[in-house]
């Protein structure tokens, strides 16, 4: 089977070069970036000091510079926030206009494994040719397989600002070292992690018809269970309440069932 190609237009990159660029970010973001290798790729993000996500994120490791794959909308958000934090590091912090692409189901050549998981497919590095190959598919194909897959993305499915990466699966989609040491948000991320206090997780759904509206509650009984965040004809994905996804589910009068990710019961 051939894998499948899309460039994504919602994404869009921050080159960050200079000496004190992988010390500087190492000390921002979740993941680490000082052992970063050239053409590597990693997955992480830049919290707000109480630990909310404020930017998901890929880094790509370059030889004298790292790369930032972002939401494109987000872009000059997170370049002000980054500069805000620069004050005296030798950091020099631009646009980068190459394209994003992504493959699926599999990993096309040229391309690396997404750090989130195998099923996903694969990420082209900044620099990547894609040869004689051209994007065959579009976006949103890209992202019913990353639905199909039960990974959320916090940019589409509402996640910035009002939820904790946990809450996302940063902790299980190895967006987050834990041994790393200090990052923005480190106090209260560590703190759910190692005390179990994670009362709500992003699930997809599955139910006839068309996709409830944001916001859409999902009920347990009369007991609201979570809400719906974003979804297309048949499934969506929602954040869920833990304690209690047991028992009959509705979403506006029609049934529907959490899908528990084969990655997610592996875990």
């Amino acid at each position: 089977m051939i894998d499948s190609i899309a460039r994504l237009d919602s994404r869009a990159l921050i080159r960050v070069a200079g000496p004190d660029t992988r010390s500087f970010l190492h000390n921002l973001l979740t993941q680490d970036v000082e052992t970063l290798a050239p053409g590597e790729v990693r997955f992480g993000a830049l919290l707000s000091p109480p630990g909310r996500l404020l930017f998901d994120l890929f880094l790509w490791g370059e030889d004298d510079a790292v790369v930032l794959d972002v939401a494109a909308e987000r872009r000059d958000a997170l370049t002000a926030r980054l500069s805000m934090y620069r004050l005296r590091a030798q950091v020099e912090i631009t646009s980068d206009d190459r394209p994003v692409f992504a493959s699926w189901p599999g990993v096309a050549d040229g391309f690396v494994v997404d750090p989130r998981l195998p099923t996903l497919g694969g990420r082209a590095p900044p620099d990547a040719s894609l040869g004689k190959r051209t994007a065959d598919a579009d976006e949103d194909a890209w992202d019913a397989h990353r639905q199909s897959v039960g990974v959320p993305d916090p940019t589409r499915d509402g996640g910035h600002d009002v939820r904790y990466p946990i809450e996302a699966y940063f902790d299980l989609l190895n967006g987050i070292d834990f041994r790393k040491g200090c990052f923005v948000g480190q106090e209260t991320t560590s703190r759910m992690k190692r005390r179990g206090e994670i009362k709500k997780r992003m699930l997809p759904l599955t139910f006839d018809g068309p996709p409830p509206p944001e916001g859409a509650e999902v009920l347990n009984g009369e007991l609201r269970a979570g809400e719906v965040l974003t979804g297309r004809d048949g499934a969506a994905i929602a954040l869920m309440r833990l304690d209690r996804m047991e028992g009959a589910l509705t979403v506006e009068g029609r049934a529907t069932t959490v899908i528990m990710p084969p990655w997610l019961k592996a875990d």
